[in-house]
């Protein structure tokens, strides 16, 4: 019988490949003009949104977990157009990896291991790893409503 840790690990990651996947589909319905147009006064774009989740992922996991010395902007993240949309997806693809990588590194004592980061309720790596992936998938929720309004 397969440990309980890599059963967790192997659908986080799942789960996480599938998202940025879902992300690079409805992406490629929008110009690179439209991944960076906001159909409404309020709200972000498509861009904006991918920008975001990608700050997220790095912060959260890639910074506090992984180590990767990240820093995070989160207001640029709502504010910056970078320019074309392959950039933009190519650094959420190595933030994914990044959590990916953290991932398979999780060992049956590190899913409890204490975290504590300003913004999050959350107190253990497996709560960061959740909190994270539900974040990531709501966010797509936005973007389909997006690509929907954008490409009507």
């Amino acid at each position: 019988m397969k440990p309980l840790s890599d059963t967790i690990a192997s659908n986080f990651v799942q789960n996480f490949r599938d998202f940025g996947k879902r992300v690079h589909e409805l992406a490629g319905k929008l110009s690179d003009e439209q991944f960076w147009t906001k159909p409404y006064p309020y709200g972000n774009s498509f861009g904006n949104l991918v920008l975001h989740v990608t700050g997220n992922l790095n912060h959260f996991i890639g910074a506090l977990i992984a180590g990767t010395g990240y820093v995070r902007d989160r207001e640029r993240e709502f504010t910056d157009r970078p320019g074309p949309k392959m950039p933009v997806l190519a650094a959420l693809d190595a933030a994914v990896a990044t959590v990916i990588s953290s991932l398979e590194k999780q060992s049956d004592a590190d899913w409890s291991k204490p975290y504590d980061a300003a913004g999050t309720e959350v107190h253990d790596r497996f709560g960061i790893y959740l909190r994270c992936a539900v974040h990531f998938h709501h966010h797509i929720g936005q973007m389909i409503y997006l690509v929907k309004e954008l490409t009507k």
